[in-house]
C-alpha cells in the first residue's frame, strides 16, 4: 500500500486553523465561566469568531468553474447557480 505524502503548506493551514480554532473556543469558554476574569480581548476573540461565521463563503464560485465553458462560451466567468423555476410554464394573458 503507497503512502500519499501531504504537502508542508496543507499542514501548515491545518496547524494553524487548529490554533485559531482552540483560540477561538479558548475565548468562548473563559466568557461562560469566568466572565468577571474575562477582558476585552475574549470578548474580540469570541465576536470576531462569531462574525466570521456569518460569512457566506458556501456561495462563492470556484477557480474551476469561472474557468470552464459553459454553454459553448470559452472564456467567460459564470457561476453554477441554478435558475429559478417558472411553475405553469408562462404567464397569464390576463
Amino acid at each position: 500500500m503507497a503512502r500519499r505524502r501531504v504537502p508542508l503548506v496543507t499542514l501548515a493551514w491545518v496547524a494553524g486553523a487548529l490554533v485559531v480554532g482552540g483560540l477561538w473556543w479558548w475565548a468562548v469558554l473563559r466568557l461562560v465561566l469566568v466572565p468577571e476574569q474575562s477582558g476585552l480581548v475574549e470578548g474580540a476573540v469570541a465576536a470576531g469568531g462569531w462574525g466570521l461565521s456569518l460569512l457566506p463563503v458556501h456561495v462563492t464560485a470556484s477557480a474551476s468553474a469561472g474557468r470552464r465553458a459553459v454553454g459553448g462560451v470559452s472564456g467567460a466567468r459564470f457561476t453554477t447557480a441554478s435558475r429559478p423555476r417558472r411553475w405553469g410554464g408562462g404567464s397569464d394573458p390576463s
